[in-house]
């Protein structure tokens, strides 16, 4: 959910909430963890106590910049179990402020209905070559850092345990809810340019859409090799 521009004056108080360095340490955190985070959590990753995490996180979480959830411990549950822990997590909502105004969204629909309309396939070709070139000065403006150049799409990566790069935040997700094919087939080409301009060659990216995360993973070569099927033996008489 997008912030209307009359909101302009809240989304401004919301935003400074983040001029705080340790708010925004704290804030960074909550929205690069895989998983809601405690206030417990959050004080040890920032170095702080908890309580003064826990006032910060409040003020964040009163800004809607981050949202707040209950849960116990896992395998704790019915009396005597205390209270459920409170949890935080990146917020859903967008908030956009422009001085003067803008609305660079419109332009990006416009765009994008346009390519829905050429049957010749050109004007898509064309994006996507755009986009390819765009991943490419996005790894070399971070010297070949596959990762930071992912993060400074906003893509939001994470890295799993077996070396998948999950991107957690997809950067046109308003404009992709109604152009999804479009918009999908840009972010695979967005991210295929970052890994061909990076110094990571060992991985490649492929489309596998998830809620809530954008349509592209990236996974190590050999990992995708050994999960891909295999080819077909020869015919039996």
């Amino acid at each position: 959910m997008s912030t209307p521009r009359s909101a302009a004056p809240a989304v401004l108080a919301a935003l400074s909430n983040l001029d705080d360095p340790l708010r925004r340490r704290l804030y960074d955190y909550v929205t690069e963890s895989d998983a809601p985070v405690s206030r417990e959590q959050a004080a040890a990753a920032v170095d702080v106590g908890r309580t003064l995490a826990a006032y910060h996180l409040d003020k964040l979480a009163d800004a809607d910049l981050v949202t707040v959830s209950y849960q116990r411990p896992a395998g704790r549950g019915g009396p005597g179990a205390g209270r459920p822990a409170k949890l935080y997590t990146r917020a859903t909502t967008e908030m956009t402020v422009s001085v003067p105004p803008r609305d660079y969204e419109l332009l990006a629909r416009l765009l994008v209905s346009s390519v829905e309309q050429d049957t010749s396939g050109a004007v898509r070709a064309a994006v996507n070559e755009a986009a390819l070139d765009a991943g490419k000065r996005a790894a070399a403006d971070t010297g070949g850092d596959l990762l930071a150049a992912l993060r400074g799409c906003g893509y939001l990566p994470h890295v799993d345990d077996d070396g998948r790069i999950n991107l957690r935040n997809c950067p046109f997700h308003h404009v992709a809810r109604d152009h999804l094919d479009v918009v999908c087939g840009l972010n695979l080409r967005l991210v295929e340019g970052a890994i061909a301009g990076s110094t990571q060659h060992d991985v490649h990216a492929e489309l596998d859409p998830r809620p809530d995360r954008c349509c592209v993973v990236v996974h190590h070569a050999a990992s995708a090799h050994a999960h891909s099927p295999p080819p077909p033996g020869p015919a039996r008489p």
